[in-house]
């Protein structure tokens, strides 16, 4: 990799130097900016009095992700790793769009591209890839993962037991034609939705649902304390945003010359 191409990688997807931070901003304001311009299309008076605008906006904002995707394609070893990773979709579906509209045109395709346009809101998923607590937040969802699917289990197992003594207790007047609307019922309920579509007559049937009620804020809070639990457990670890050009690797550790997946040597900021 030439020289040229070392700098533009370490701007474009680092952020320890100067060049890189400001890059990562002015991204996000264009990420941000991209949004509210897919907003504002969607309303109809707006549209129709700043259309033109909205479309130059828009157009310009396109050209810009263009240049963007193509750069990151440059500054890396293997384009074709960035291209189908998640990050590199995502570019993709947010860009194609607006050069899509140029080739469907005619009535009938209105309704298609209304569809289309609405792909460019995924930008906002890219947003992530420069918030640095979002890779210790998924990074804490996975470790968590076994626990929460265990948790789930249970209140879907009480969910289960709570909504057969509900059958039993209440009759089909009060909404509780069978087990598995009971069932519904009991995880509206539980989940404190409440949606007031199916509601106990009885006093014994008032009484266990405000016992589940009560529970649900109770049962609410034990996924939190699961990833909080995990989050503070990788904040041990200091790492910074260098990623490697070679296999896109992240998540090194600080003052790490090597990446630590292929071994291959990463940009340094002294």
């Amino acid at each position: 990799m030439r020289k040229w191409q070392h700098r533009l990688h370490e701007i474009i997807y680092e952020a320890d130097t100067f060049a890189g931070k400001l890059f990562d901003i002015l991204l996000l304001i264009a990420i941000l900016f991209s949004v509210i311009l897919v907003s504002l299309e969607s309303i109809a008076s707006i549209d129709q009095v700043y259309h033109e605008y909205l479309n130059i906006a828009e157009w310009i904002i396109t050209i810009l992700f263009t240049i963007e995707y193509i750069a990151r394609l440059f500054t890396v070893t293997q384009p074709l790793k960035y291209v189908f990773s998640f990050y590199g979709i995502i570019d993709l579906l947010s860009t194609l769009p607006k050069y899509i509209s140029l080739i469907f045109i005619g009535t009938h395709s209105l309704v298609a591209l209304k569809a289309l346009r609405l792909l460019r809101v995924f930008r906002i998923l890219k947003l992530s890839h420069y918030i640095g607590e979002s890779n210790m937040l998924l990074k804490a969802l996975k470790s968590s993962r076994t626990k929460i699917s265990v948790f789930i289990f249970s209140v879907l197992v009480l969910c289960i037991i709570f909504g057969t003594i509900m059958y039993l207790v209440e009759s089909n007047e009060s909404g509780f034609t069978s087990i598995p609307s009971s069932i519904y019922w009991c995880i509206v309920t539980l989940t404190t939705v409440g949606y007031g579509d199916i509601a106990p007559a009885t006093p014994l049937g008032q009484f266990i649902a405000s016992f589940i009620m009560i529970m649900g804020y109770g049962i609410i809070a034990v996924p939190t304390g699961i990833v909080t639990a995990e989050m503070t457990k990788s904040n041990k670890i200091d790492t910074n945003t260098q990623e490697c050009p070679h296999c896109l690797t992240t998540d090194h550790k600080e003052n790490a010359i090597h990446c630590h997946q292929c071994g291959k040597k990463i940009n340094h900021v002294n």
